[in-house]
Formats: C-alpha cells, structure tokens, sequence
C-alpha cells in the first residue's frame, strides 16, 4: 500500500471519529422529559434537511440526472426499510424497544449509506491533490459533529446511554475509511457515482424526516416551539455548512 493511500485513509478515519464528538453534549444533559424529546427531534429534523440540501446541491453541480435518480431510489429505499420494520413489535436495538427500535435502526442506516458518499468525496478530492485532500478531510470532520448530534438526539433521549452513542454515530461514518483508498486509486472510476451516492443520502434523509422525527416533535410541541427549534438547527447548520464548504 503507498504512502499516499495510507495517508487518505486515516484521514478518512479521523473523519469518522470526528462523528462520535456530536454525542458530547449529553455528557451533561439530564432532563430527558417528553418536551426534550420533541425538541430532540426538531433539532435532528433540521440538521438532517440542511444536510440532505448540501448533498443534493454537491450531486446537481456534477449531474442533475444522477442526483434525482439517487434522490428517488434513496426515498424508495427507507419507505420500503420503514414498512418492513413496521410490524416488528418485537423489535430490539441495544436496550431500545419496538417504535424507538425502529428509528434508532432507520437513522443509523441512513446515516451509514450517507458515509459512503463522503468515503468517495474524501478519496477523490486527494486525487485533485493533498491541499485540497487536507480542506475536505477537515469540511467533512466538522461537518460529521453535528451528524453525530442527530444520531445521538434520536438515541439518548429514548434510553440509549451516552456511549453507545457516540458508537454508533463513529459505526455509521466508518464507510469513509472503507471507500476513501479504493476512490483515491481509483479517482475516475468512482467520479461518476458521486452524484448518485449524494442523492441517494439527501433522498433517504428528506424521507426520514418527513415520515419519523418532524411527526414525533409536533406530537410534543406547540407550532411555534416546533417552527424555531427546526428553523435554528437548520439555519445554523447551513451556515456552518456554508462556511466550511463555500456555498
């Protein structure tokens, strides 16, 4: 294995463990009450819809085609992944059960095929070069804090411990590391995939919130709590993500 490859995919590595980070803030938060579930679930909903709107954007810039297929297979996807988990009462993830099962498993998933599209982005920006490896490498780290803050709101205020978490939010990035050295050996070969892998993500991602977390925070919060927890994450979200990325 070169130097170079070796070099791309501990960078992507360090992307994925940058994820675990998102799972910090509830290291001190102790009110786990019904509203804080609602606001839970607001705040997920508007980092994941600024996310899927970045993928999306990055996917119509290299192919609008691609992009809207992977958007519409990514959507089909989670639909079908929903309605088989629908009627599992007997569902189990960790110590989460049945309905808070099935979107622990929902969102890790979507997050997890969305880190196959980054893996690819990784890899592929060192093939334009270590400087621009090195800005990407560092975009996509932060840009993974706040996933892991999705994942972790939708884990820990249904009784998932702190660390687990932060596991499974490093465990839905660890595709990076995977894809990065095959897309930088093969920067050509993997280009054309890119728009389909980054719509694929936002579809599925569009689809989960629409369907699971806005559904559960207005079932907990009045509209206008519901209106500004989703419009700040999502505000905030898209200004860190134009900062980080140039938009």
């Amino acid at each position: 294995m070169s130097a170079g490859t070796i070099a791309v995919t501990f960078a992507a590595l360090a992307t994925a463990l940058a994820t675990g980070l998102g799972a910090l803030p509830f290291v001190f938060v102790r009110d786990m009450s019904r509203r804080w579930l609602g606001v839970s679930n607001a705040i997920a909903a508007g980092i994941m819809l600024s996310a899927s709107g970045a993928l999306i954007v990055e996917g119509l810039i290299r192919g609008v085609l691609r992009v809207l297929a992977g958007a519409a297979v990514g959507a089909l996807f989670i639909a079908v992944t929903h309605r088989a988990l629908e009627s599992r009462d007997d569902l189990r993830f960790g110590n989460l059960r049945a309905a808070d099962a099935k979107k622990a498993i929902l969102i890790i998933a979507v997050m997890t095929l969305h880190s196959f599209a980054e893996g690819v982005g990784v890899g592929v920006s060192y093939g334009g070069g270590v400087e621009l490896g090195i800005v990407i490498t560092i975009a996509i780290a932060i840009h993974n804090i706040p996933e892991g803050l999705a994942i972790s709101l939708v884990l820990v205020p249904r009784g998932a411990t702190v660390r687990s978490a932060a596991g499974w939010s490093i465990f839905s990035s660890l595709p990076q590391p995977l894809v990065a050295p095959f897309a930088y050996l093969f920067v050509e070969t993997f280009k054309p995939f890119l728009p389909v892998g980054l719509g694929f993500a936002g579809g599925a991602m569009v689809w989960l919130v629409l369907a699971e977390l806005l559904p559960d925070a207005r079932a907990e919060l009045d509209t206008r709590s519901l209106v500004a927890w989703l419009g700040g994450s999502l505000l905030l979200m898209s200004a860190l993500q134009a900062l980080l990325l140039g938009y």
